[in-house]
């Protein structure tokens, strides 16, 4: 069959090695100094390796391909290497919008009766010999490597009588309660996401109210998403998906500003209702740009 695979040009390829730590399924390896695609039925053809080839080396292609076989690949490749690597796997998947492949993921190791380790906050946190400006405060469990910006923090479990994440010296409290926030950049089965309340903003409606943090915040995840400038919104549809039928969430705030623009938010949430199995309540909050509630309704979808 044909599909989208990875391709190794020999003669740029350095043998350097960066493309191996970014393919969970163990799909590459570096044999006689040259990176080598060693299964076809574990390259799930998404690229994340491509990013991290110094010499642009590799790409994605179409060509003639041994079916990708998700099931296999966990049995054969993943489990056996342990935790860190199951939960960079599924980091991966969820990632890249494969939640056919990432439900055949969960449901193996609930057959097999292994916990999902992205639950477990001593799962692949950085060592401590990490640079200072990639560390996360001390109260936040981190999962994974990669850019500091885009690497999963849980900011939960510091919080003052169940909610906020810490007292500042000015007396202020934030309620953030994770990282990444933003919509492209979130792994919607996260820890913080499971059977949460979530609050989907636009992203110019937290400079609008000025008491955001408690007034909107307070005790719910977090994602946010410009409507207008964002770009790939069909894997924001299928994040929420995710967010919906995988981490089981149990309300949706979107929180939206009063232009026209804004309303394509509400849009995503509709599509993503339309594709999930689950049904969840959901509200929509109007702000307006002075920083006024202009309306909230919960909205049936």
């Amino acid at each position: 069959m044909k599909r989208q695979i990875i391709t190794i040009d020999e003669p740029r390829c350095t043998g350097c090695g960066d493309c191996i730590p970014a393919c969970p399924e163990g799909a590459l390896q570096v044999i006689d100094g040259k990176a080598r695609l060693i299964s076809d039925l574990f390259c799930d053809g998404l690229g994340a390796c491509i990013g991290k080839c110094p010499t642009g080396a590799m790409r994605v292609e179409t060509r003639e391909a041994e079916p990708y076989d998700e099931r296999r690949v966990m049995a054969e490749s993943i489990v056996k290497a342990g935790p860190n690597v199951i939960a960079a796997h599924l980091r991966h998947l969820a990632e890249h919008g494969e939640n056919g492949y990432l439900r055949t993921a969960l449901d193996y190791l609930e057959e097999q009766g292994i916990a999902n380790p992205l639950d477990k906050p001593d799962v692949a946190r950085p060592e401590a010999h990490k640079p200072a400006a990639a560390a996360a405060p001390a109260h936040a469990h981190q999962y994974g490597g990669g850019c500091p910006g885009s690497r999963m923090m849980d900011l939960r479990g510091n919080e003052p009588h169940g909610s906020g994440v810490a007292l500042k010296e000015n007396g202020s409290q934030g309620q953030l309660r994770q990282w990444p926030i933003q919509l492209h950049l979130v792994t919607p089965i996260a820890p913080y996401f499971q059977g949460s309340d979530l609050l989907l903003a636009a992203d110019c409606v937290a400079f609008a109210v000025g008491d955001f943090h408690d007034r909107m915040l307070l005790g719910k995840s977090l994602a946010i998403a410009c409507p207008k400038l964002d770009v790939e919104m069909d894997r924001y549809v299928e994040k929420l998906t995710a967010m919906i039928d995988m981490a089981k969430v149990n309300t949706i705030t979107v929180a939206i500003m009063e232009v026209p623009c804004c309303g394509g938010l509400m849009g995503l949430v509709t599509k993503a209702l339309e594709k999930a199995q689950r049904k969840v309540p959901v509200k929509q909050v109007v702000v307006g740009v002075t920083g006024d509630i202009l309306s909230e309704e919960w909205i049936s979808c």
